[in-house]
């Protein structure tokens, strides 16, 4: 959330970083709500004042056997007065924190500025594309033939957009989830969370994810409920309405859950395959900090997911997100993009933002500084760490074999019971 202090105080820096990410909001419509609840607050408080003041003078005519009928009848009106204004008050808080929690995050300095991924730009790379003598197979085709990838299946179950997993297709992915975890925890020092798959209303909230994009979000009928669009949702919401103390700082989790996506509109020519599915699995890593630290801890964040594809030897890339291309909370965001032979080309299998404190202000997340001094807004940020079934992807198509098998990648092989290729069942 944006600060209403900072619109106050600049609201010219704000529209800008606005205008940047292509937003066209009416800051001064809100500016002038704000005015005209400082007013009535002013107005209010001055009242109470006056109403003690004349409560203690009707309390010393009293004493003196005194009428204060007058004075009585002008504390009604008081009285009727400030129940007004606290109403109109309390409409107007309303009111404004609804359009604040509307108004995207403020790009960073150093984000590019552009209005589409065109504009994104290549940070580096690392690993080279294989080279292939024979024709490369989808991940599509490669899980059909080997009957672990049943999107058929899963369709007649659920609906379009879901897998069956089988045999070492459901081995494999098992495998991932605990390889990422293990290198954040034993290798990153991570400190492992297994949260709730479900989140109420404030903590989507806590995230941006509400009340912006509702429609993308599923929503349990029974109660106000959410299936997680990710772990950083309950994860970041572990510290809502806390003030921690600074020696805490940072706290690093990670945290493997499904995830649950409508996608609305977003599918395109990812219709079939594991590129875009309503349920996927992902681990998550979440930070809170200093604010002065939070962009060296991004980019420690960064190193930590780029970790887990150069072990797994998938050649990647990362690029900095430009202002038109972040997502709503953020504001500074890299991707890693892995390489897809079957695509030719490199695709997203991880962001890693920084948040400074939009979440935190959004779930009132303090930390208070070994100096002393009131409470301050920290930082969060979060990054995949990595998208499981997009690692699946890139291991199935940049391990395949001319002879029709799929190499498992080295660090894998602990996790697959010492299983060195995937061959048809």
């Amino acid at each position: 959330m944006i600060d209403i202090h900072l619109l106050r105080e600049n609201i010219d820096m704000v529209a800008e970083g606005l205008k940047k990410r292509g937003e066209d909001i009416d800051l001064t419509a809100v500016l002038k709500m704000d005015e005209d609840m400082r007013g009535l607050l002013k107005e209010s408080e001055g009242l109470k004042r006056r109403r003690n003041a004349v409560s203690d003078t009707i309390g010393e005519l009293k004493k003196k056997g005194l009428g204060a009928e007058k004075e009585m009848l002008e504390m009604r009106e008081v009285s009727q007065r400030i129940k007004e204004l606290d109403a109109k008050t309390k409409e107007l808080s309303a009111e404004i924190n609804k359009r604040l929690l509307n108004i995207p995050n403020i790009p960073h300095a150093s984000v590019p500025v552009g209005r589409s991924p065109e504009n994104n730009i290549e940070v580096r790379k690392w690993g080279e594309p294989g080279e292939f003598k024979f024709p490369v197979k989808s991940h599509i085709e490669l899980g059909e033939k080997f009957g672990i990838l049943d999107f058929q299946r899963a369709s007649k179950i659920t609906g379009a957009g879901f897998v069956v997993y089988k045999n070492n297709g459901a081995r494999l992915e098992r495998s991932l989830i605990n390889f990422m975890l293990d290198i954040h925890v034993r290798g990153h020092g991570y400190v492992e969370i297994s949260p709730p798959f479900m989140v109420n209303r404030e903590s989507a909230t806590t995230t941006g994810n509400l009340p912006k994009f509702e429609a993308d979000l599923f929503k349990v009928d029974e109660g106000d409920y959410y299936l997680v669009p990710t772990a950083e949702v309950p994860v970041t919401n572990i510290h809502r309405e806390e003030i921690l103390s600074e020696e805490m700082l940072p706290i690093c989790y990670v945290s493997y859950t499904p995830c649950f996506r409508k996608e609305a509109g977003s599918w395109g020519q990812d219709t079939r395959g594991l590129i875009r599915q309503h349920q996927f699995d992902k681990v998550e890593l979440v930070k809170f900090v200093q604010p002065e630290n939070s962009y060296n801890e991004l980019e420690k964040l960064l190193n930590d997911a780029e970790d887990v594809l150069k072990r797994l030897e998938l050649p990647y890339r990362v690029i900095t997100l430009c202002t038109g291309d972040m997502g709503f909370s953020s504001a500074k965001t890299y991707d890693i993009e892995v390489w897809i032979p079957s695509q030719e080309k490199y695709r997203e299998i991880s962001s890693c933002s920084n948040f400074e404190d939009f979440q935190a202000r959004r779930g009132n997340i303090k930390y208070k500084s070994k100096d002393g001094g009131k409470p301050r807004f920290l930082h969060t940020l979060n990054g995949s760490g990595l998208a499981v079934g997009r690692t699946l992807i890139a291991i199935l198509e940049n391990y395949q074999q001319e002879d029709g098998s799929v190499v498992v990648p080295d660090v894998l092989r602990p996790y697959m019971d010492g299983i060195e290729k995937i061959v048809n069942s």
